[in-house]
């Protein structure tokens, strides 16, 4: 515990700082996941046209629906 009020502010920033860094890491973890998984997928071999309209199509339905009609 920190001797003053001041020094506690600047161990309670720098926890903040640290906490916010591992969080943005994360983000970027699971951003990369998720592109190697849409490539994985052969989605990305898709021209930009196509790849536009079905994410336009996907999100005009909804993940939910999407999942429901591709397991049908």
């Amino acid at each position: 515990m920190a001797r003053t009020l001041e020094q506690e502010r600047a161990a309670l920033l720098q926890d903040e700082r640290r906490v916010a860094k591992r969080r943005k890491q994360l983000e970027d973890r699971e951003r990369d996941e998720a592109i190697k998984a849409v490539e994985k997928a052969g989605l990305l071999k898709l021209d930009a046209e196509r790849i536009d309209s079905l994410g336009k199509r996907i999100k005009a339905l909804g993940i939910a629906e999407v999942e429901k009609r591709l397991t049908a």
